[in-house]
Order: structure tokens, then C-alpha cells, then sequence
């Protein structure tokens, strides 16, 4: 199978979409000309034209409000964000509007709007632009939110979001835009609100999404010998994908949760609390999480690496519950 990088598969499924429907158009700063913050929409305004693929003023509460009347007017708009962080600017939009529109018109207005953004650390890009949002935006209720991990991913998920009747929050992590992956060259989609078991087996359940999903994996192959270590992708956080990880439990009574956000509120302590209530007789140990302590992502690379769990860290968590 041939491999594309995350950007590759984002672009791929932008084009195919926009080429399947008509009523589905881009909108966002630099997503022109310029073909977008990491590349993700170029040659896409020479093939559809700017009414199709169109360059914004730089103010995210007008890209997602033009985007919410567009979509309730029947369009399926995608908006993108240079930086998910920037989610907080439009935030009135986002957490007043967007997602209640639904709900507060009774069922009678549709929002099917994507809102397309790049989160994470890694890009030693400071506090305001190395944040992963999944969390704060999971706590709207209303909003679908969704989290790449793989180029594979990035596609199939982006697809069902454009397609989708409900307004959808796609996070594609930064630090994973040049990673590649196996992506088949037909059109494909993957389900919302699905998760997905990545590696098989028997000894311990991990969780993990973006890229602690990669560190989680070169922890499972350092344990290999001793521990058989099951991976589940959530793929979505809202919502969440609870008897996937609680199946896997189930078979290997010990649950680690793994996550870019921030310990404190965040969905690690989420995961862990539905799992240790729903499948308290499964757990032969209390569950561990794993995640960003409470401080904001320092600008400096050597401060950036330690606030971020290593591959370490996630060994220690995983050796913790034996």
C-alpha cells in the first residue's frame, strides 16, 4: 500500500470531497494562494476557484460564525484554524452557538460544519500555539471532536466529518504532519465515534491518541518481552467510545490512560473514572493516567520535552500496574 504524510492525506481528502459535493466549501486564513499553515491546501483554490476555497480576514470567530450561518443555511462548509489554540478566540461561537444550534432549535436547524485545526506540542511553537484542545472542546455538549493519529486516520475521519449532519472538530496533531503512514489509494471513510484497537494484547490496556499513541507503541515493543501490551485509539473524544476500552479491559484487567492534555479535568482522569465504574470487577488495578502536569507549554525545547510524557513515563505507568 503506498504512504502519504499527514498532510498529504489531509489534502486528499479536502480535494475529494470538495470534488463529490458542491455544497462543500473551505474557508480560512492563508487557505488560498498561500495553500495553508503546513501545506495542507495547495494547488486546491487553482482546481475549485476562490468561491469554493476561500481566504478569510484573520479573526477565527468569523471564520466558524460564517461557517455555522453557511452550514444552517445548507452548505457543508470546512473552517479551517491555523492553530486549534486559536478554538478559544471563537470561542462565543464555538461554545454558545455552534454547538447548541441544534439542540435550542429544537432538531429543526442542522449544523454540518467541519472545523479543521492542527493541535499539539512539539513544534517548540510557545504556550499559545502547543496546546492540545481535545479536552476543553470535549466538554461542549453538541460538538463531535475527533483526533488524528495516523496520515489513515487523518482521511478517513476528515471525510465523515465533511459528510456528517453535525458540526465536527477535527485535530490533527502538529508534530505528526510529516509523519507517514499506509493510506489506500480508493476513497474511504471511518466511522465517528468509533474507536480502535492498534495493537493487540493480553496483559494491559493503554490508551492513547496523536502522538503519545507513537511513544505508547515503542513502550509496548520495550516491554515486549515481559508485558503484552493492547493499544486502543480513540479516535474520537466526543463522543467517546467507552465499551471499545472497556472490552479490552475486560480481557486484560489493567487500564492506562494516555494523553497529551492536561491531567487536571482532562480526559485521562475521564477514561479512567467511566472504566473504574462500568468495569470495576474487571480491574485487577487501580487504572494510571499519564498526561501534561498543570503548567502551560513552555517555549523552551528542553522545558517543552519534559512537560510532555516520554517514552519513559509511559513505561513507568504501564510497569506501575503489575
Amino acid at each position: 500500500m503506498r504512504e502519504l504524510n499527514q498532510v498529504q492525506a489531509i489534502r486528499e481528502a479536502l480535494d475529494e470531497e470538495l470534488e463529490r459535493d458542491e455544497t462543500v466549501y473551505l474557508s480560512g486564513e492563508d487557505v488560498g494562494t498561500f495553500g495553508g499553515n503546513f501545506g495542507e491546501t495547495q494547488g486546491l483554490v487553482d482546481k475549485y476557484g476562490t468561491e469554493r476555497v476561500r481566504d478569510t480576514p484573520l479573526s477565527e470567530i468569523g471564520i466558524v460564525g460564517h461557517a455555522l450561518g453557511a452550514s444552517i443555511g445548507g452548505l457543508r462548509p470546512v473552517a479551517e484554524l491555523q492553530f486549534a489554540d486559536f478554538a478559544a478566540t471563537a470561542g462565543e461561537e464555538f461554545i454558545n452557538q455552534i454547538a447548541k444550534m441544534p439542540y435550542i432549535s429544537g432538531g429543526r436547524l442542522k449544523a454540518p460544519m467541519t472545523v479543521l485545526a492542527p493541535s499539539g506540542a512539539g513544534i517548540r511553537a510557545g504556550a499559545q500555539h502547543s496546546q492540545s484542545v481535545h479536552a476543553w472542546t470535549g466538554h461542549q455538549p453538541g460538538l463531535v471532536v475527533v483526533a488524528a493519529t495516523t496520515p489513515y486516520d487523518a482521511k478517513g475521519l476528515l471525510k465523515s466529518a465533511i459528510r456528517d449532519d453535525n458540526p465536527v472538530f477535527v485535530l490533527a496533531h502538529k508534530k505528526l504532519m510529516g509523519f507517514k503512514g499506509e493510506v489506500p489509494e480508493e476513497p474511504y471513510t471511518l466511522p465517528l465515534g468509533e474507536a480502535v484497537v492498534e495493537r493487540e494484547g493480553e496483559d494491559v490496556t493503554v490508551v492513547a491518541t496523536q502522538r503519545l499513541y507513537h511513544r505508547s507503541v515503542e513502550a509496548a515493543e520495550e516491554l515486549a518481552e515481559d508485558v503484552s501490551v493492547e493499544i486502543v485509539n480513540p479516535r474520537t473524544f466526543s463522543p467517546l467510545d467507552v465499551e471499545t476500552i472497556a472490552e479490552s479491559v475486560r480481557k486484560t484487567g489493567r487500564l492506562v490512560v494516555v494523553d497529551e492534555t492536561p491531567l487536571r479535568y482532562g480526559t485521562q482522569g475521564y477514561i479512567a473514572s467511566r472504566i473504574a465504574d462500568e468495569e470495576f470487577f474487571s480491574l485487577d488495578a487501580p487504572p494510571r493516567t499519564v498526561g501534561v502536569e498543570d503548567t502551560p507549554i513552555p517555549f523552551s525545547p528542553t522545558l517543552e520535552d519534559e512537560v510532555i510524557p516520554s517514552t519513559s513515563k509511559i513505561v513507568d505507568a504501564i510497569e506501575s500496574v503489575f
